[in-house]
């Protein structure tokens, strides 16, 4: 293809699209995320409540973008609604503000959407600063722990169908989105891109795969590194797989993984503090309080509803 084609194609294909960036202290990332989404049609960044300099670099990055401002943290997928509600063009570009999506990059997710119009949601391959390939594919939640590690599973070599898609950079259909709803506002933290692919699959939605589309993973963190945010981390990771479980399997399977995880978690607390390692009790006490929150029906955050899950069946909250 000659070099001024591609390009009208790819400036073609960044008017379709539509960046949706959620921030949280991501003042050390979020220029370099920023600055190629400046061709897309619409930049919405939204804000969970940063207290560094993450906005004024935004108004310096991209000064037309769209800025929405939590007071509060509301969490990645309440955010990503957010965002996504302002979101008028054929497509959402979702990306983490550690990421970095190229020009090529956005012309084959989008071609590749072009080609296959049943397909919801797109992801590519994300390699990290030393070259390494994150796996941004897997098998559904309920059926990973059958296939064990995957470090060292080759690509594919074409786009291929998918069980989940991890939310890191994400092109979205918007069609598809408006038809299953926005992102479960009782998910806090950890699992919505879990809970999202699995409804967009149950609306018989494929999410597709393209390993010839490569984005770069900034690393350094999208948010500050602290004992608050370790604590917020795990806590929430034992509260979003019990509301998970409770969602799709019912509270019966909720009780059981929830009964076992207390004993585990405790068992490990104690373990760790007799040979003194502090960071892992640290984890640990935070697992095992995420897991009671969850059993004595504490929300998430201030910002989400009830605690209970509804059922599969429910209509997706928020949905129209």
């Amino acid at each position: 293809m000659p070099a001024e084609v591609a390009a009208t194609a790819t400036a073609d294909a960044w008017q379709r699209v539509s960046a949706v960036v959620v921030t949280h202290h991501s003042s050390g990332v979020i220029r370099q995320c920023l600055e190629p989404l400046g061709r897309a049609a619409k930049i919405v960044v939204v804000d969970n409540a940063s207290d560094d300099d993450t906005l004024d670099i935004v108004s310096q990055a991209a000064p037309d973008c769209e800025v929405l401002r939590n007071p509060i943290g509301a969490g990645y997928g309440n955010g990503a609604s957010q965002g996504l509600a302002r979101v008028q063009t054929e497509f959402a570009l979702l990306a983490n503000p550690d990421a970095v999506v190229s020009d090529a990059a956005l012309a084959r997710l989008v071609e590749t959407a072009d080609a296959y119009p049943d397909g919801a949601l797109f992801g590519p391959t994300v390699i990290d600063t030393d070259g390494t390939v994150e796996l941004s594919h897997d098998v559904g939640l309920f059926d990973r722990r059958d296939h064990g590690h995957r470090d060292n599973e080759p690509s594919p070599d074409g786009p291929c169908c998918a069980e989940f898609l991890s939310g890191a950079v994400t092109l979205l259909r918007m069609s598809a989105y408006r038809e299953v709803g926005p992102f479960d506002p009782r998910l806090f933290l950890y699992y919505e891109d879990d809970d999202f692919c699995m409804r967009l699959r149950a609306a018989r939605f494929s999410l597709i795969q393209v390993p010839d589309a490569v984005v770069s993973h900034i690393g350094g963190g999208s948010v500050r590194p602290s004992a608050h945010y370790y604590w917020e981390k795990y806590w929430h990771m034992a509260w979003s797989r019990l509301y998970i479980e409770e969602k799709y399997r019912g509270r019966a399977a909720r009780r059981r993984i929830a009964n076992a995880n207390l004993a585990r978690f405790a068992l490990k607390a104690l373990g760790n503090a007799i040979i003194l390692r502090r960071a892992k009790v640290w984890r640990d006490l935070a697992r095992l309080f995420g897991t009671a929150g969850y059993i004595f029906a504490i929300p998430a955050s201030r910002t989400v509803p009830e605690a209970r899950p509804p059922r599969p069946g429910d209509r997706s909250p928020g949905a129209s």
